[in-house]
């Protein structure tokens, strides 16, 4: 597991990734749903990370990166700034991304889910979508063993 240290510089996309993959991995020993998030400035900085944590907290709104970017507290401006996602980011989020502008976006995966990662690349966001194998079978093996709480959590009936 990654051991997450705010302030260090990650360098590459897969070692930020391996941040949101610690943080989903941590949501998932919890007992939550296994999506992590994470929030560099622009240096590769880590500013904050999170996971989705709506099953421990019992709050809707405690998604991955919501998570991340409260964890990650008062930016200046957030234009610079790279959000690192292990899943497709939903609407909620990708509002988050816009609402605040977020220059770019890594999203682990979007085969399990795909929220709003192509109406941020249309209105200017840096999307890059690794589609990671283990990212893919995480999500896929919770979807199938946890239908209810995945589809609470995407506003599914």
């Amino acid at each position: 597991m990654t051991t997450i240290e705010v302030g260090r510089v990650y360098e590459s996309d897969a070692e930020k990734l391996a941040v949101a993959i610690a943080e989903a991995e941590q949501g998932a020993a919890e007992g939550g749903i296994p999506i992590g998030a994470a929030l560099f400035d622009g240096a590769g900085r880590l500013l904050g990370s999170g996971h989705n944590r709506r099953v421990q907290d019992d709050d809707a709104s405690m998604h991955g990166e919501t998570s991340a970017f409260r964890n990650a507290g008062r930016q200046r401006s957030y234009r610079d700034t790279v959000m690192v996602t292990t899943l497709s980011p939903c609407w909620y989020c990708s509002g988050l991304v816009r609402q605040f502008g977020i220059g770019r976006v890594v999203v682990g995966e979007d085969r399990n889910f795909l929220g709003g990662q192509d109406w941020l690349a249309e209105n200017g966001v840096d999307v890059t979508v690794v589609n990671d194998p283990r990212l893919i079978r995480m999500m896929a093996d919770y979807i199938a063993s946890n239908p209810e709480v995945w589809n609470e959590d995407i506003g599914e009936d």
